[in-house]
């Protein structure tokens, strides 16, 4: 299969041929947001340019502050966290599932404080969440809780497709994600007022933009005396382009999916019947759908066996897989910065999150976007050989 086919190119060549006229330049995104919408059971869908914006937007949506608190996974991009920053509020680390590399409910309900305002869970690698356990301590505390989804399109938890738990769901088009158009993202809600203050924050902070509607007309903008912007707001607005692309994508979107799922029980059967690498744990009920094939190397000596895994990997042909984000309270960032500021309360030094800190030196990211299914035969086979020698 192709990673983009002809209903890509055929939508792209459509937004060229439209010349980008004003009267013509929101028909895929309009198009494109209404069927994420609809595939994901919700009633509004808000494209942005990065899945990084979006949770920005979730927050500043949801009236979280400068200074207010909101618990995250250590263990995952620092796009999390960093969207945090970008909203003058503090990210506060919870430890994650030692079998699931999801965050912890029970950790969440200890980083607790009367600054915390909201949590954000992470559907790791593909795979979702604890939603009852998290949703039940953010409703008893009266938190708020955004999905981050960026790794796990059409992942289902208890027989639902996630997107539907959260007061906000985010997802990311971003270049190795099931969809993409490059780099993209998409904000979900079932609440209209939430639906409304996002586009608004979105889209420059335009009066006229409404939760389905992310454009002005004509006639507004020809108008000199018309108020177009009503609150603070961000140009984080999708391109026609990119909507054009991950409209094509969606409307392929099973067998995109799908093809990872295939890729992934590939490699569940080279684990059968070996103890070196520890599947992440998918609990009864959860459908995960495989950003990547993630596993631990269960060795005690993580700094170094790693390495030569992935040598002995690669000399067999392999193709080179990925460690697991550095934790985000040890970048540079966190440690040489955020650490110093004032109303920072944690310590980010090893112990803040010791199951993090046990997975994150061990963790593999095997690739599962092969679109020729004999590629990924054939690393399977590898990874097979590779377990045996080592």
């Amino acid at each position: 299969m192709e990673r983009f086919g002809d209903l890509e190119r055929k939508y792209l060549l459509e937004v060229l041929k439209n010349g980008f006229r004003t009267s013509l330049n929101n028909i895929f995104c309009s198009k494109m947001e209404r069927l994420f919408a609809d595939l994901h059971n919700v009633r509004y869908a808000i494209s942005h340019a990065n899945g990084t914006q979006t949770i920005h937007t979730a927050l500043a949506s949801l009236g979280v502050k400068s200074g207010d608190e909101v618990i995250v996974p250590p263990l995952t991009m620092a796009s999390t966290s960093i969207a945090v920053l970008h909203n003058g509020s503090l990210p506060v680390f919870a430890d994650v599932d030692v079998d699931t590399f999801n965050i912890d409910p029970n950790s969440i309900r200890s980083r607790i404080t009367p600054k915390s305002k909201a949590v954000i869970s992470v559907s790791l690698y593909g795979l979702p969440p604890n939603y009852d356990e998290i949703k039940k301590v953010c409703d008893e505390e009266g938190l708020f809780l955004i999905e981050d989804n960026a790794e796990a399109l059409f992942a289902e938890y208890k027989g639902k497709r996630i997107g539907i738990f959260g007061n906000f769901a985010s997802f990311s088009f971003q270049a190795s994600k099931h969809i993409t158009c490059g780099e993209g993202g998409m904000l979900v809600t079932n609440d209209q007022m939430l639906a409304d203050r996002a586009r608004r924050f979105s889209s420059l902070g335009y009066a006229e933009v409404s939760p389905a509607q992310g454009k002005i007309s004509k006639d507004d903008i020809q108008n000199p005396n018309y108020d177009r912007h009503v609150t603070i707001g961000y140009n984080y607005r999708m391109s026609e382009l990119n909507a054009a692309v991950i409209l094509g994508q969606l409307e392929r979107v099973d067998e995109l999916v799908n093809q990872r799922i295939h890729v992934a029980k590939l490699f569940d059967e080279v684990l059968d019947n070996q103890s070196l690498l520890k599947k992440q744990l998918v609990p009864p009920g959860y459908k995960h759908t495989y950003w990547s094939y993630s596993v631990v190397l269960d060795t005690e000596n993580p700094q170094t066996d790693w390495y030569r895994f992935r040598e002995l990997f690669k000399r067999n042909g392999g193709d080179s897989f990925y460690a697991a984000w550095k934790l985000n309270y040890f970048e540079p960032l966190f440690a040489n910065t955020v650490q110093h500021w004032n109303r920072v309360w944690q310590e980010y030094k090893a112990g803040l999150c010791p199951n993090a800190e046990y997975l994150q030196p061990r963790l593999i990211q095997l690739k599962t976007n092969y679109w020729n299914l004999s590629e990924a035969e054939n690393q399977a086979e590898i990874l097979y050989k590779t377990i045996k020698q080592f």
